[in-house]
Order: C-alpha cells, then structure tokens, then sequence
C-alpha cells in the first residue's frame, strides 16, 4: 500500500536512524580523541575519494536531466565542491584539512594509497547514479539528511581532542552545516513529490538503504586496515608515505 507523504518520510528518515554511519565504530574513536595521527590521516586521504566523486556524480545525474528547473536547483551542489570565483569549494577544504594533519595536499588530490575497497564502494555510488532512475538517484543523496548530527559531533569532538583542528583545517565541516540543509530540502521534497506509488517509494528506500551500505562500507574498509586487525591491502596507504615533510612522521 502507498504510504501517506508523512508515513515514507518517517520512513526514509528511520532508514538513517538504524544504518547512517555516524554508528560506526570507527566515528567514535575519531571524535572521541582515539584516533592516532596515522589513522587520522589514513582516513582524511580516503574520505578525500569520495569527496572529489561527489561533483563527478552530480556531473553524471545533471547530464541525464531534462527539466531545466532541475538542473538549475542541482548545479549549486557540484558549484559547492568544486568551487567559484567566490568560494574555494569543499574539494579545496578537504585538501586543507589534509595540509593540517601533515599530508602532501598533492598526495592526497592523487588519490593514491586509497583503499581498494574505498575506491570500489564509492566507484558503485558514481555509477549507481549514472544508471538507475533520476528518483533513486536523489533519494540516494537523502544520507545528507543525517549529516548535520555528524558535522557537528565531528566539529566538537576535533576541536577537543586533536592539536590540528582549528576553523581552517575544519573549514569543510562548517561550510556542510550551512550547505547541505538546503541541498536535502529540496531533494527531500522532490523525493516525496515523486514517489506517489508503493513501487516508486520502495525503490527510493532501497536507494536510500544501498547510499548508507556505500558510506559504512568505506568505514568498515578503513577500521580493518588500520585499527584492528590493522592488514594494509596492497595498494592502501603506507604510514610515512605522502607526508608533507619527515618530521611529520
């Protein structure tokens, strides 16, 4: 049976309350001043993959859209990553963040030492978008529905606990507390306004639900390298490799 617009909201939203990845693990040794520097900087250079993917896959879901209103609405978000004249962007940001921990920026901007499986979750994200439907490609962006919870705790629990973070090597995460609500109104209420079939609101859940496996799956990759049991896969970052400077090690 359709579920009333309220009913698949809650819906959605209780997909993020039981799979967000502000659950894992691996977030609580962060914000909690667990992660050692290593471990921090393993997970600034594989976060950074999914960050410069990000416009990439607005790139692909912009090149499939008709409507000129929505590609309109849509292009502020590729603006908001890759930047303007008048904003740095997010992609820069991250790169900044990366400077703080002691990494070669252009290390990091190389993508190498991801993980393999990094790569390949958020690989699946760019093409999932490329290729299902335009409805479950926006419900799969709805995890930004969660993130403010998570930019904050993050912003907290840096600024408390690691000697790095300050308002520039944390740039990024502010900027996403005012960014991303805009983002997710509008992808919100598209969803809701689209999905008017049992068919059409079980496929955007499952977009949903598949965008949360996307994310915990980069943290699952990154907790079995480099915290427990801590096996480094061929080709996954090397601690002491891509430092902005020995000392640095």
């Amino acid at each position: 049976m359709t579920q009333t617009r309220d009913e698949f909201e809650a819906r959605l939203r209780q997909i993020g309350a039981e799979r967000y990845h502000d659950l894992h693990p691996f977030h609580d040794l962060l914000h909690g001043g667990g992660c050692t520097p290593d471990q921090v900087r393993a997970w600034v250079i594989n976060r950074y993959y999914y960050q410069h993917s990000i416009p990439m896959k607005d790139a692909a879901f912009m090149s499939r859209v008709e409507d000129p209103d929505l590609r309109r609405k849509w292009r502020s978000r590729i603006e908001d990553h890759d930047g303007t004249d008048t904003n740095e962007g997010g992609i820069r940001r991250w790169l900044r963040l990366a400077e703080a921990v002691g990494l070669d920026p252009d290390y990091v901007a190389s993508t190498e030492g991801v993980l393999p499986a990094t790569k390949f979750a958020v690989d699946a994200y760019v093409r999932f978008v490329r290729e299902k439907s335009l409805l479950e490609a926006v419900a799969a962006s709805l995890t930004e529905l969660f993130a403010p919870k998570i930019h904050q705790n993050r912003i907290e629990g840096l600024l408390k606990n690691y000697d790095f973070a300050d308002d520039s090597s944390l740039s990024y995460f502010k900027n996403r507390l005012k960014e991303a609500p805009k983002d997710v109104a509008f992808g919100l209420g598209w969803v809701l306004d689209q999905a008017d079939t049992q068919e059409k609101q079980d496929a955007a859940a499952k977009a949903l639900i598949f965008k949360t496996d996307v994310l915990w799956s980069q943290l699952d990759a990154l907790h079995s390298a480099y915290v427990e049991p801590g096996r480094i896969p061929p080709g996954g970052w090397q601690p002491g490799t891509g430092l902005l400077d020995a000392r640095a090690a």
